[in-house]
C-alpha cells in the first residue's frame, strides 16, 4: 500500500476526535426499534411474541370519531339563581285577587309558582338540550344532572299554571283570571346558562379521550412469520413500537446502547473521512476547507440528534438538508459535493425513525439542488430552485406513502407536506450563511468570485482606465481560459476571475508594457536590459500589493504570482547576454512568483503566454498557430514550470487543442469588401 495514501498530522485527526466526542455527548441514549413493516406486506421476521404488557393504541380516525361523538353529546350547564324566586314571592304576596274569583286564593297561586321555580325555569330549551335529555344544574355549589323533563322553559311554565288554574275554575275563567292578574310577568328564568363552564366541560370531554382500546399481555401473539400485515396487525405493531420507544428503548441495557451508539457514530465519521480520502484527499492539505466540511458534518449530525430526540418524528421534515449541499457547492466542484453530502446524511439511517425514508428523500432532493442551482442561483430564481427541491421531496415522500399504505391516507391534514414546503424555503432563507462561512473559514465562494469578475468593480475599472491595452488582453485571456477550463473540468469561475486579475500590477506602470504604449514612444529606450527587466518583473509585486490593498482573496492573488512562474524576461535577458553580460546573473531577470500548483493556474499561464505571443504572428494558418502553441507549452515543460502542478499529460494535450482552436477563431481572416465600379 502507498505509504502516502493516508494523510499524516494532528491537524487531520484531532478535529475528527473532537467532533466525535461532542456528537457522542448528544447522541440519543435509547434503543431503536429494529422491525420495519408495511401494510399489506408479509411479516419478514420471526414470529413476534409480546415480551411485555402494552396497551393497544387507537387509530387517528378512531380518536377523531370518539372526540366528535363526545363533542356532540356535551351536557349544558346552568346555575340556579335563588334571588329570582324570592323576588317573585315578594311580588305575589301583594297580589290582589278579584272578588268574583273566590275559588282561587293568593296562597294557591303562590304555590303554583313555588312548584315551577323549585323545578327550575329556563328561557328556552334548545333542540340539542332536548335530544341530550339531561342538563347540569348547580345548586348550593353542587352540580347535579337533571332530566330535561323535570325543568320548565317559560312557555311550558305558563301552560302548567294555566292548566292548574283551569282545573280549579274552568278554562274560560282561568284564562280571564290569568290575564287579569298579568301572571306572565312573574315568570322569569331562574336557571341561568353558564357558557364558560359548558365550554370547559366540552373541552374536557374531547381532550380526555382515552388513547387506548385494549391491552396485549406478555406471551400473547402479535404477528406470525410470513403473515400478511392487516390494518389490525399494523395497529398492534404500532402500539408495540410506541411502548418500546417510550420504555423498553430507555430501560434496556444502558451500557450496550451507549456502546452501540458510539460504534455507529464512529462508523459514520469514518465514512466521512473515507469519502474525502477517495474523492479528493487534497482537501486534507487545505485545513480551512477540511474544517469547513467537518463543521457541516457536525452541524447536520447534531441537528439529526436533537430533532431525533423529539417526540414528534415529523419535525425531521422541517430540516433543510439540501441546504448543506448548496453550502458545499459554493466552495467545491459538483463531483466532490455529492459523495460528501451523501455521507453527511448517513446519521439519518442510524438515529431517525423512518431514517431510510428520510435519507433517500433528502439524497434525491440534494441531487436536484446540486444540478439546478448552477442555473437558478441568482435573485428570485433561487425560489425556482426551492420549488424543484420541494417537488422532489414531495414526490419521493408520496412514493413512500403509496408503497407503505397503498393509498394516500397517511397524508392526513398534509402537515408533513407543509413541513417539506417550509424546509424548501429554508434552503433559500438559509443560503446567506454561506457568506458567514466564507468569513469564518477564510474561503472564497463562487458568489464571491462572480462578484470579483464583474468588470464594473473598482479595481478592474482602474485597469480599464489606466491600462486599456492590458484590460483587453486580460479579457481575451479570460475567454481563452474559460474554454480551456470547461474542456478539462477545471473550476471555470476561479479561472475567469484569476485571468482578469493576473496582470493587475501593470496598472501601476502601464507605459512599461507594449500593449499600453503610446505610438511613437518607447518606454525602454535609454534603459539598460537590467532596468527594463526590473520594471517588467515589478508588475507581479505591484499586482500583489494592489490585490492586498483592495482585499482580493489569496486564491486570486495566487494567479498573479503564478502566471509567469519562475521564468525569465527572455527578451531582455538575451539582449543582456548578447551585449556581453554574465549569463549566470539569471536572478535579475527572473519573475518573483512561484510555479503553478493547480490546473487552473496552468491554464492561465498557457492562455496568457499564448495570447501575447500570438500577436507577433504574421500568418494565422492552422500550422503556424499550432507550432506557436506547441512551442509555448514545450518551453514551459522544459523549463520545469509544471513540476508542481496537479495536471496530467492528457489534460495538457486537450489544452493545446483548445488553444489552437480558439486562437484560430479569434484571429480569422476577414473578407475584403469589393469596391463599387464606376459607370
Amino acid at each position: 500500500m502507498d505509504k502516502e495514501f493516508f494523510p499524516k498530522g494532528w491537524k487531520v485527526y484531532l478535529p475528527l476526535i473532537i467532533v466525535y466526542v461532542v456528537l457522542l455527548f448528544f447522541f440519543p441514549n435509547v434503543g431503536k426499534f429494529k422491525y420495519h413493516y408495511q401494510l399489506g406486506r408479509p411479516w419478514m421476521y420471526e414470529t413476534l411474541i409480546s415480551p411485555i404488557d402494552f396497551p393497544i393504541l387507537k387509530t387517528e380516525s378512531e380518536l377523531l370519531e370518539e372526540k366528535e361523538a363526545r363533542s356532540s353529546s356535551v351536557i349544558p350547564y346552568f346555575r340556579l339563581d335563588e334571588n329570582i324566586k324570592n323576588e317573585v314571592d315578594r311580588s305575589l304576596s301583594s297580589l290582589e285577587i278579584p272578588g268574583d274569583s273566590s275559588l282561587i286564593s293568593q296562597d294557591f297561586i303562590m304555590s303554583l309558582f313555588d312548584t315551577v321555580y323549585d323545578y327550575g325555569v329556563v328561557s328556552l330549551l334548545s333542540e340539542q338540550e332536548i335530544e341530550n335529555g339531561m342538563v347540569f344544574v348547580q345548586k348550593n355549589r353542587r352540580a347535579a344532572e337533571v332530566p330535561v323533563e323535570n325543568i320548565f322553559d317559560i312557555s311550558h311554565a305558563e301552560s302548567y299554571i294555566r292548566d292548574r288554574l283551569a282545573a280549579e275554575t274552568g278554562k274560560s275563567q282561568a284564562d280571564s283570571l290569568y290575564e287579569a292578574l298579568s301572571l306572565s310577568q312573574y315568570l322569569k328564568p331562574n336557571l341561568i346558562f353558564d357558557q364558560a363552564t359548558t365550554d370547559m366541560i366540552h373541552k374536557e370531554a374531547t381532550d380526555y379521550v382515552s388513547p387506548t382500546k385494549g391491552i396485549i399481555y406478555t406471551g400473547q401473539l402479535i404477528v406470525s412469520n410470513g403473515e400478511i400485515i392487516t390494518a389490525e396487525i399494523e395497529q398492534l405493531l404500532d402500539s408495540y413500537k410506541a411502548e418500546y420507544l417510550s420504555s423498553m428503548g430507555i430501560s434496556g441495557s444502558t451500557a450496550l446502547i451507549a456502546i452501540g451508539n458510539a460504534l455507529l457514530l464512529l462508523f459514520t465519521l469514518m465514512s466521512f473521512y473515507a469519502a474525502i480520502l477517495f474523492v479528493d484527499k487534497g482537501v486534507f492539505k487545505d485545513g480551512r476547507k477540511y474544517l469547513f466540511l467537518l463543521t457541516l458534518y457536525a452541524i447536520s449530525t447534531l441537528i439529526i440528534e436533537l430533532v431525533g430526540n423529539m417526540e414528534d418524528a415529523s419535525y425531521m421534515f422541517l430540516v433543510p438538508f439540501p441546504l448543506f449541499a448548496l453550502y458545499m457547492l459554493a466552495f467545491f466542484k459538483r463531483r466532490f459535493v455529492f459523495p460528501i453530502y451523501t455521507v453527511i446524511l448517513s446519521p439519518l439511517l442510524v438515529v431517525a425513525q423512518e431514517g431510510t425514508e428520510l435519507f433517500f428523500m433528502n439524497m434525491l432532493a440534494g441531487i436536484v439542488a446540486i444540478i439546478s442551482y448552477t442555473r437558478f442561483n441568482r435573485g428570485w430564481l433561487q425560489f425556482v430552485n426551492a420549488l424543484f427541491i420541494f417537488l422532489t421531496l414531495t414526490l419521493s415522500y408520496t412514493a413512500f406513502v403509496m408503497l407503505q399504505n397503498e393509498d394516500l391516507s397517511r397524508y392526513g391534514d398534509y402537515g408533513d407536506v407543509f413541513y417539506l414546503g417550509l424546509a424548501s424555503l429554508f434552503c433559500v432563507a438559509g443560503y446567506p450563511l454561506v457568506f458567514l462561512f466564507e468569513r469564518v473559514f477564510m474561503l472564497v465562494s463562487n458568489s464571491r468570485l462572480v462578484e470579483l469578475a464583474d468588470t464594473n468593480n473598482r479595481l478592474l475599472r482602474l485597469m480599464a482606465e489606466k491600462a486599456p491595452g492590458t484590460f483587453q488582453h486580460v479579457l481575451q485571456v479570460m475567454n481563452i481560459s474559460d474554454a480551456c477550463a470547461r474542456a478539462i473540468g477545471a473550476e471555470v469561475q476561479l479561472v475567469r476571475t484569476g485571468s482578469l486579475y493576473h496582470d493587475i500590477g501593470k496598472t501601476a506602470n502601464p507605459q512599461c508594457f507594449v500593449e499600453n504604449a503610446v505610438p511613437g514612444v518607447n518606454y525602454h529606450e535609454g534603459l539598460s536590459p537590467e532596468e527594463s527587466a526590473r520594471d517588467i518583473i515589478k508588475h507581479v509585486d505591484d499586482g500583489v500589493a494592489l490585490a492586498k490593498k483592495y482585499k482580493i482573496p489569496q486564491v486570486v492573488v495566487d494567479f498573479i504570482l503564478s502566471h509567469h512562474g519562475t521564468t525569465r524576461t527572455e527578451y531582455f535577458y538575451n539582449v543582456f547576454v548578447n551585449n556581453g553580460g554574465d549569463p549566470e546573473r539569471v536572478s535579475e531577470f527572473q519573475y518573483h512568483g512561484f510555479k503553478p500548483k493547480t490546473k487552473e493556474q496552468v491554464i492561465v499561464m498557457f492562455a496568457d503566454t499564448v495570447e501575447a505571443a500570438s500577436r507577433s504572428l504574421k500568418n494565422y494558418s492552422e500550422q503556424s498557430v499550432r507550432e506557436l502553441v506547441d512551442n509555448v507549452v514545450k518551453m514551459k515543460i522544459d523549463d520545469g514550470q509544471l513540476l508542481d502542478a496537479d495536471i496530467s499529460l492528457k489534460e495538457i494535450s486537450v489544452l493545446k487543442s483548445v488553444l489552437v482552436e480558439y486562437l484560430m477563431q479569434i484571429n480569422h481572416a476577414r473578407i475584403a469588401y469589393p469596391k463599387r465600379q464606376q459607370k
